[in-house]
């Protein structure tokens, strides 16, 4: 029965194109779509050319409103097309002035503008080859108005199971429907985060907070749209309430406190991007990134440590950089007791004075200069110590404790002073 309606719709399509093609009306409704035509390239024109963020290309490190103002440039002449067809359609309508013409050009239009978004505005090729290929075709169908009889027939092909009726129209629905949500909600939640990350007037704990507020924001709207296209009603979710929260106390507890975890440290800013940490099991490394449920640690040996949240809440956790990246840092070594150790102590100064990341300078405080002191009086020499301040940690990159060494090894040997070593005396006694 669906199938002697879809065929009958297009019999009556056909019979209508061929009595209109020979009407004299079409050479009118051919002039207005002309014309509008016409003027949706000229003003298009003059918007983008009073406008730059329209038609300039941006770089990949523009904002990500002038990369959607780009690509909405592009589009721009197209939905101008469409507007003013639509209304050249609809004064038709009013007047009752048979259009055929007027109406095919706005299906086209419609169909022009649609695929000119997906060219622009979907990057991706899976989503986009989906656009096109089931897209497309739906739209088609719902503006020559075969759409209806087509949902009939997939309504038709059902599986009943008690009380519980699901047709192949709900599972396409279904599909169709939620991979347009999922793509949108992932193309939201990336724009999204680009522009709170392009908020010069917010620190770094302040974006986190926001993108992760947002992320989940989000992510419950979507879900929340899935679960009425599915067609359930979301009253009755309450009714999960309760289960979801013991849930949530015994086998999710360990993942809500790691979630909760992460928002304290982000409001809290105990925790930055960049901040080199020192964990209770002796483990350091670089923060690299937050996620919902763990840190990322980047260890100078190039590994990532995955940290949950709850770690840098409940144990003792080393911020070096928290305030102040300045970190002061000693070097020990020994010399002979014949030394003259108030002269070797001033060269010592002066030689790790000239490393150039150590802190140095008349401008510098005096408690921050570098300082050289006696530690202990060992058994084969004095045990000395140079202490320093530097900007970062002494390690990869800014490894300033082994070009000290060297530094200090070298002015030691120039100016004839002795690094001492265990000796031993040994008497030969004759019986």
């Amino acid at each position: 029965m669906e199938i002697t309606q879809i065929q009958e719709n297009v019999d009556q399509f056909v019979v209508h194109a061929q009595s209109a093609l020979t009407d004299p009306q079409s050479f009118y409704q051919l002039i207005a779509v002309s014309t509008a035509y016409l003027l949706a390239i000229i003003l298009s024109t003059f918007i983008k050319k009073n406008i730059p963020a329209l038609h300039v290309q941006p770089n990949s490190q523009a904002h990500p409103f002038k990369r959607l103002s780009y690509s909405f440039g592009i589009v721009l002449s197209p939905l101008i097309g469409l507007f003013f067809i639509k209304i050249i359609y609809q004064l038709s309508l009013a007047f009752n002035y048979e259009s055929w013409l007027i109406h095919v050009t706005l299906a086209a239009a419609l169909m022009l503008f649609f695929l000119s978004c997906i060219n622009n505005f979907v990057t991706s090729q899976f989503p986009a080859a989906l656009f096109k290929w089931i897209g497309l075709p739906i739209l088609f169908l719902h503006i020559v108005g075969l759409l209806p009889a087509l949902i009939g027939v997939l309504e038709s092909i059902s599986i009943n199971a008690g009380n519980v009726s699901i047709s192949a129209f709900g599972v396409t629905r279904v599909l169709v429907f939620g991979a347009f949500l999922f793509w949108l909600g992932r193309v939201s939640n990336n724009f999204g985060k680009a522009i709170i990350k392009k908020q010069q007037t917010l620190d770094v704990p302040t974006k986190e907070v926001f993108s992760k507020l947002f992320e989940v924001t989000l992510f419950c709207i979507i879900v929340l749209l899935l679960l009425n296209v599915m067609g359930i009603n979301l009253t009755t979710l309450a009714v999960f309430g309760g289960a979801l929260g013991v849930g949530i106390g015994l086998g999710l507890q360990s993942i809500a406190s790691n979630f909760i975890s992460g928002i304290i440290i982000l409001l809290d800013k105990s925790l930055t991007i960049g901040d080199y940490v020192e964990l209770d099991n002796g483990q350091t490394g670089f923060v690299r990134e937050f996620k919902m449920r763990y840190a990322v640690l980047e260890t100078y040996d190039g590994k990532d440590i995955l940290v949950p949240n709850e770690m840098f809440i409940s144990n003792m956790m080393v911020n070096w950089t928290h305030k102040d990246p300045k970190q002061r840092y000693r070097v020990d070594f020994s010399v002979a007791y014949k030394t003259n150790i108030r002269e070797m102590v001033e060269l010592i100064k002066a030689a790790v004075a000239e490393h150039p990341q150590v802190i140095s300078g008349d401008d510098v405080p005096f408690e921050e200069r570098p300082d050289c002191e006696i530690d202990s009086f060992g058994d084969s020499g004095v045990n000395m110590f140079v202490e320093f301040w530097m900007q970062g940690i002494d390690d990869g990159k800014n490894r300033v404790g082994g070009d000290l060494l060297l530094i200090i090894f070298e002015t030691l040997r120039e100016n004839g002073i002795e690094i001492p070593f265990p000796q031993r005396e040994v008497k030969m006694v004759k019986a």
